[in-house]
């Protein structure tokens, strides 16, 4: 398994903070393997075993704590002496009232504690009962495509190039790659999301109509990178004479979205500089994911093309937007403090029209922020000032 440098630093300097670390991202992404990580760091440092304290609370050997009344008796029985000791807490939100414990640890004990969790309500529900300012926050993503390659150590524009069509369908969930086989990694793929959506969502939020919420996932994933309209949605399941409100198709979309499973993106007027309502989309944080649960299988290149760049562009830690230009759209806006990039992503510039589209959709923005267009295509075709990239390029770039 790769070292996970990206997240590794960010974290680092908060290793001897009394801030709780609070480490979340979409099942099976890589948050356990991240705390094995930051633990061979500890001891690299000298911290002794017995002060570092890890428990997964998925794994059955832990099945006796229940509740936050038993992980603080756990945690009690294993403090010997005022040292520092340093708490990890896989999967925290299967302990009942587990925010209460971990406030009295921090209160009370010489302790470094860092959570992960699968879901986001672990700060705007969970965590917002502690004081503000008491804990910070990383959210965990599945292998970018840069860190496939590092997985794979290619070399080999080919090589590189097959391992792109690869990712393209069946995403960056690290332990994907331990199987070859297209039926094993769809099998693992396919038990992986029916877990994301029975334990993280359904059980969560008891969902009662388990059918109805999974055509709503499959509409979603069978329309990606479009602009989300309940009306349309509802209009679809009228067809089928499925009954459905506008509240529970909301209800559902923020269960989505708290799970980690996709994500949310809403437009930016930039002329008018403010947030329009009603245009939103939804992203897939695996576009593997997406493939298990897309019965039609349509391949729509473009759209994928503009989910992968989405989630890259998250990764380096932009806030992103849709730009909406004078009724043209840009496909993103990002933004990282003081810096802004434009970015137009398209499957192949095939001609002239093609070209001015993309190209044309900065027509009038008169800033000086970059601007990108990037493609599939091999040969440069920037213009004007804006720059094009071959997809390969900008996410293997440093």
């Amino acid at each position: 398994m790769i070292k996970r440098e990206k997240y590794l630093s960010l974290i680092r300097g908060f290793y001897d903070s009394d801030l709780i670390k609070v480490i979340m991202g979409i099942r099976r992404c890589g948050k356990s393997i991240l705390l094995k990580q930051i633990i061979d760091e500890l001891k690299e440092k000298g911290v002794k075993e017995d002060h570092i304290i890890y428990i997964n609370f998925e794994d059955v050997e832990y099945h006796f704590i229940k509740n936050y009344l038993d992980l603080n008796k756990y945690i009690k029985d294993k403090i010997k002496d005022k040292k520092k000791y340093y708490l990890l807490f896989d999967e925290i939100q299967l302990v009942e009232n587990w925010e209460k414990v971990i406030n009295s640890f921090k209160a009370t004990l010489n302790v470094s504690i860092f959570v992960t969790g699968s879901n986001s309500k672990l700060l705007s529900g969970e965590l917002a009962t502690l004081p503000s300012g008491r804990y910070v926050s990383f959210k965990i993503s599945p292998f970018t495509f840069k860190e496939i390659v590092e997985l794979k150590k290619l070399k080999n524009k080919e090589e590189i190039a097959n391992a792109f069509d690869d990712y393209l369908l069946w995403g960056g969930m690290p332990q994907r790659f331990d199987f070859q086989d297209i039926d094993r990694i769809k099998l693992y793929l396919s038990d992986l999301f029916d877990a994301i959506m029975i334990k993280d969502i359904v059980s969560r939020y008891n969902i009662t109509n388990v059918n109805l919420f999974k055509r709503i996932l499959e509409y979603l994933v069978t329309n990606p990178s479009q602009t989300f309209s309940p009306t349309n949605m509802l209009e679809e399941f009228k067809k089928e004479e499925i009954p459905i409100s506008t509240k529970t198709v909301y209800d559902c979309l923020d269960y989505v979205e708290a799970s980690f499973l996709m994500s949310k993106i809403s437009t930016y007027d930039i002329r008018g500089k403010r947030i329009l309502s009603r245009k939103d989309k939804y992203y897939l944080t695996d576009l593997g994911l997406g493939q298990v649960i897309n019965k039609d299988r349509k391949t729509q290149m473009g759209s994928y093309l503009e989910n992968i760049v989405y989630n890259e562009l998250l990764y380096r830690g932009y806030n992103v937007s849709i730009g909406n230009n004078n009724g043209k759209e840009i496909d993103f806006v990002a933004t990282r403090f003081d810096e802004k990039i434009y970015v137009q992503v398209a499957y192949i510039l095939s001609d002239e029209k093609v070209i001015e589209r993309e190209f044309g959709a900065y027509s009038g923005i008169d800033d000086n922020y970059p601007k990108y267009v990037i493609t599939m295509d091999k040969y440069d075709f920037s213009r004007n000032g804006i720059i094009h990239k071959n997809i390969i390029d900008f996410l293997l770039e440093k």
